[in-house]
């Protein structure tokens, strides 16, 4: 299992988008970012709230960007890693989330107030440019999410999503439960233990408690559809190097004990 780090070997948060800036864009923003801890569900926003806070998440976090529909079902929209930052991205001034965003797996963040992001940008062209061309990045992640949900099967999704998952952890194994697995993809936990099970029988997966272990991490990525490569894709180039993708490569070659 990886360590946990919260800041890179160079002293910065071990966020990509943070190392992506060069050191007098991220000197604008340096000493207004709070590092902190997060626990798995910790809430960030609630749809109305104002968006005051950018929170980047740091080694292993994740965040989930839930919709609520009628019947009372969250779906997942997107996930976001160390590759990104949510909240207050581009826009100017204080706006209301949209969404529910909460912490899908816990671990270290950095958190910037809106207003220092948008006074450091108003400073600095080529800052305001990276922000720009990742909320380009997201906005393609929500387009193939959409995509994704309409055409591809719970097999195939369900497979992305623990590759993704560990794509941006580089962990083999993904706290999360077949319930939580069922509410983010939007389907009844009938339809992904069915899944499961199957992944299980042809030695794919194994089931631990609160967690799935992945056992074949190539014979996982051959169910799953090809939504990630395409984000990934789009990430390397609008944003070369930003995208954890590599940390798979490091799980794939590890033995699982």
């Amino acid at each position: 299992m990886m360590s946990r780090p919260e800041s890179s070997a160079s002293g910065r948060p071990f966020n990509n988008l943070l190392r992506r800036l060069d050191a007098s864009d991220f000197a604008l923003i340096e000493p207004h970012l709070i590092p902190t801890d997060a626990g798995p569900n910790d809430l960030l926003y609630s749809p109305g709230d104002d968006v005051e806070t950018v929170h980047f998440p740091c080694g292993p976090s994740l965040v989930s960007y839930m919709v609520t529909n009628e019947d009372g079902r969250d779906v997942e929209t997107i996930l976001i890693g160390r590759e990104g930052a949510v909240g207050g991205i581009v826009s100017q001034g204080y706006l209301p989330a949209y969404t529910r965003i909460t912490v899908k797996f816990a671990g270290p963040f950095v958190r910037l107030p809106v207003g220092k992001l948008d006074a450091a940008k108003s400073k600095s062209r080529t800052l305001s440019n990276i922000f720009a061309r990742y909320a380009d990045c997201m906005l393609a992640q929500i387009f193939q999410s959409t995509a994704c949900n309409a055409i591809h099967s719970i097999e195939q999704r369900t497979a992305k999503w623990i590759t993704s998952a560990m794509e941006r952890t580089g962990d083999h194994v993904v706290p999360l439960t077949q319930e939580q697995l069922a509410s983010m993809l939007g389907v009844g936990r009938s339809y992904t233990s069915r899944v499961i099970q199957a992944f299980k029988a042809d030695g794919v997966l194994e089931t631990r408690r609160g967690s799935l272990v992945v056992r074949d991490l190539g014979a996982l990525k051959a169910r799953a559809c090809r939504c990630n490569e395409s984000v990934t894709s789009h990430f390397d180039t609008v944003l070369r190097g930003v995208y954890p993708h590599e940390d798979s490569r490091e799980v794939d070659s590890r033995a699982v004990a």
